[in-house]
């Protein structure tokens, strides 16, 4: 895909957020009192086309600064390349500004905003967000596990990638 664009590895960056689900079904799953939701948290790593490059699930207890770390420490070994990495604001702190040599800016809304606004680099992890919860599968977590969850949602990710191939030929 990269590479019919003419884009260069050496200038990907990526964007990184974490997105809520509610658990339908039984399994791992915690409360985040942030968003009030009982569920699993869907980190997901994209370049700045919005594809998906690494995604990661967990409890919704977690903090997202440490799913971000993880995420982060993860993509090194597979993606070399990455120097750059716009993040939510959640992602703020020594704790994912240090855990890899990728320079992460965190995407603050300016001063005296309010409402809904958009936001540099912002938009592109929200997008491939909607793309994959186009998916009726991804909408709520129906997994018992959170490894099918993973799964499913890299699935719809692929589908994404496989329809923008065959609408470029």
């Amino acid at each position: 895909m990269r590479h019919q664009q003419n884009t260069s590895r050496e200038s990907v960056f990526s964007v990184h957020q974490t997105g809520a689900i509610p658990v339908g079904a039984a399994g791992e799953r915690g409360y985040d009192p942030a968003r009030r939701i009982i569920g699993r948290k869907r980190h997901a790593l994209t370049d700045t086309d919005g594809c998906l490059l690494m995604a990661g699930v967990s409890t919704a207890d977690l903090n997202d600064s440490h799913g971000g770390t993880a995420l982060l420490r993860a993509s090194r070994g597979l993606f070399t390349f990455l120097t750059y990495c716009f993040a939510d604001r959640a992602y703020r702190g020594e704790r994912v500004g240090m855990a890899t040599a990728i320079v992460v800016e965190v995407v603050e809304p300016e001063a005296g905003q309010k409402g809904i606004a958009v936001q540099p680099r912002r938009w592109v992890i929200e997008r491939t967000f909607n793309w994959i919860s186009r998916c009726r599968r991804l909408a709520r977590d129906h997994e018992a596990t959170p490894s099918s969850t993973l799964a499913l949602f890299m699935l719809a990710a692929a589908m994404i990638l496989v329809r923008r191939l065959a609408r470029a030929s």
